[in-house]
């Protein structure tokens, strides 16, 4: 088979390579699964860098989020046990994580509403217990952590604010439903915050960019507000001051997603049914902005990387209503 195998860490348009592989071998609690759809996330971009809080060992296949076939037929959603990632036209999963693929979505969308639409659940409902009226910001709204939590924002009924960088982005965060969009390149964040607000600040702000923005939440951020660190996609960890949480009376919820996966899986479970109805009734829907073929993996998980994309990526390694090998 053909898989994306990275030998040395670095830029991922440098140290991905295209590569015949043996197909993996499943181990105990594993089933070997046939890839339908991969969806490119920036741990990928972080793996292949070497930055990632999980580090593979070398030589490994990136790609953590798949749609797949398993050998029986059934259509699943997984996340792939690495080092034999979703980037590949074959994949090995633990067989109690597998999940069923929504019908109502195609194998690429399928691919993409796992890890952030699960990531923007248990951030917004779990951890920020979002109610309906209030007001959530949502940094790089038009990216794909971003878009999944503006459409989740919009399911709860909150007046969602989306920030981006760019026209071509605000125009994407329009559509997914923004009811303001700030650009970050031509307006000051904190004041359109204010003005949208009148004042009072967002009530949840979801933050997967770290760095400055983060520091632009803290003069955001509404009275017993709560902002959700999901990430630092700005590369950028920053150091908050507890002294100002203490004096607007605010809250800092960190989210790692894949420790409910060994802490508490049914909660996993339950959230797939959640979003599965949500997809069913049309309320989400994963933006695909490219679906690439294999051999154009290495580019896009570059151009991910350099966060010039929309919504989500998706390499699809064969034609999507393809049979299982």
């Amino acid at each position: 088979m053909q898989a994306w195998q990275v030998h040395e860490n670095g830029e991922p348009s440098e140290v991905m390579r295209l590569q015949d592989v043996e197909r993996p071998t499943p181990g105990d609690g594993q089933v070997l699964l046939k890839v339908r759809a991969a969806n490119i996330n920036f741990p990928d971009v972080l793996m292949a860098r070497g930055h990632y809080q999980v580090r593979p060992p070398l030589p490994f296949t990136p790609g953590v989020e798949i749609c797949a076939e398993t050998e029986d037929g059934r259509r699943v959603i997984a996340t792939p046990a690495l080092p034999y990632g979703g980037l590949a036209e074959y994949a090995v999963a633990d067989a109690a994580a597998l999940l069923p693929a929504p019908e109502a979505l195609d194998d690429a969308e399928a691919a993409a509403l796992h890890i952030g639409y699960q990531t923007g659940w248990f951030g917004l409902h779990r951890r920020a217990r979002l109610e309906a009226g209030e007001t959530l910001l949502v940094h790089a709204a038009a990216g794909g952590v971003g878009s999944a939590a503006v459409q989740l924002g919009k399911a709860a009924g909150a007046t969602v604010i989306g920030v981006v960088g760019g026209a071509d982005k605000a125009a994407v965060a329009r559509e997914l439903g923004c009811d303001v969009v700030v650009d970050r390149r031509s307006e000051d964040v904190v004041s359109a915050v204010k003005d949208a607000t009148g004042g009072r600040g967002a009530d949840v702000i979801y933050d997967p960019v770290g760095g400055e923005t983060y520091t632009q939440s803290t003069k955001v951020v509404a009275f017993e507000g709560r902002i959700v660190v999901v990430g630092f996609a700005s590369g950028t960890i920053p150091s908050p001051g507890l002294n100002h949480a203490l004096v607007k009376n605010y809250s800092i919820l960190g989210l790692h997603w894949g420790l409910y996966n060994t802490k508490n899986p049914k909660l996993v479970q339950h959230c797939h049914e959640q979003l599965t109805e949500l997809a069913a009734r049309g309320v989400v829907k994963p933006l695909v902005s490219e679906r690439v073929p294999l051999d154009g993996a290495a580019a896009a998980v570059q151009r991910v990387a350099d966060g010039v994309t929309t919504g989500r990526v998706v390499v699809v390694p064969a034609p999507e209503n393809g049979a299982a090998a």
